[in-house]
Formats: structure tokens, sequence, C-alpha cells
């Protein structure tokens, strides 16, 4: 079988990729969400926590072995080394993982999907094809973010703002507006169409 396509779904927090993905899954495409999986790599990756407690901080692990969350935020957010390093660590792994799952996908749709908020600067911009932006208005943004987690306005803004540094964009870049009004199932259709 040879390699599938590999289109990365990607956008700011609240842009609703994540609503995109449920949609793709629904229709039978493979969908590999970077963050969920990074999460569970820390929680099942022993050689990933043993170069974190090593690479980063020791505070990253608890004395059961597994990894403290808590402990490891305090330290890279006063540490911009730190934070690189650690990214370096969490990225590499989530490329070898995604790597594995492209290879052992047998959904047979010649497509394979990648969910990520951070496409370029954790390099995952090398691995794909092409990509698909999910687009909302930051008024939009803001309050599906605040309806889901509690943050503030400005903390949501912080972190538009800060995912907001611009990438030549060197890939086949396709735009999906997720705003609530614009038609969201039409706009995947199409894309797909122009794949399949």
């Amino acid at each position: 079988m040879s390699r599938p396509r590999i289109i990365a779904v990607t956008g700011g927090i609240g842009s609703g990729k994540s609503v995109v993905c449920r949609v793709l899954r629904s229709m039978g495409f493979s969908v590999y969400d970077c963050d969920s999986r990074a999460r569970a790599l820390q929680d099942t990756d022993q050689e990933m926590r043993r170069r974190i407690a090593l690479e980063v901080t020791r505070a990253a692990l608890n004395p059961d072995g597994t990894l403290n969350r808590a402990a490891l935020a305090e330290s890279v957010f006063s540490d911009r080394e730190k934070l690189r390093t650690l990214n370096r660590i969490v990225h590499g792994a989530v490329a070898d993982d995604l790597c594995r799952q492209i290879e052992a996908d047998r959904s047979g749709r010649g497509v394979f999907f990648v969910e990520t908020a951070i496409l370029y600067e954790s390099g995952f911009d090398k691995l794909v094809d092409e990509v698909w932006e999910i687009t909302a208005p930051e008024d939009i943004r803001i309050r599906r973010v605040t309806a889901r987690s509690g943050l503030s306005a400005e903390q949501i803004r912080a972190r538009i703002a800060a995912q907001s540094a611009t990438y030549e964009k060197t890939k086949k870049h396709h735009i999906i507006i997720n705003d609530g009004r614009t038609p969201l199932l039409p706009q995947i259709l199409d894309e797909l169409t122009r794949r399949i």
C-alpha cells in the first residue's frame, strides 16, 4: 500500500480544528491528534519522561515515576531554554509516533489527517503534503474558548497572540471558514473531492 497523502488541519485556539476533525473521523478518515497523543506519550513513554527529568527538570517526575505536569509547567514558563528543550523532546517523540501511525494506517482512504495547533513551530509542516487552516473571527474564538475553559477574554487574547506568528507557507494551503454562519460541511466536502 502506498503512503497516504498527509494533510494538516491547523488553526489557532477556538478556530474549530476539532470540529472539522470530528467530521473527518465520522466519514472514516484517520485523524492523528497531536495534542492528545503528546499527553498520552508523556504518560506512557518512560524514556520521554526520563529525558524530561534529565534535560528539563527533575521536579517533572513524581516519586512513582509519573509526570508532574504542574512542576514541569512552572519550570518551563520561567525559562525559555527549558521550554525549547521540552518542545524538542515532545515534538520529536510525537513526530516518531505520527510516522508509525501513518505507516500502520489501514483506512484505505489514501488521505491521513494531522490535527495540530503548532504546525510550523513543531516542524510537523515538513511531514505533511498540504495544510487546511481553520479560521474564525477573534470574537467568536474568544466566546468558544470561554465557554469550554473558563479562561478570561484577556487570557484567550494572550494565547491567540502567542499563536499568531507568521510563517512562510510552502505547502498547498487551503482555508476553511468556521464562523458559525458559513456552512462547514460543504467546505470540507469540496476540499475532499479535490483529493479523492
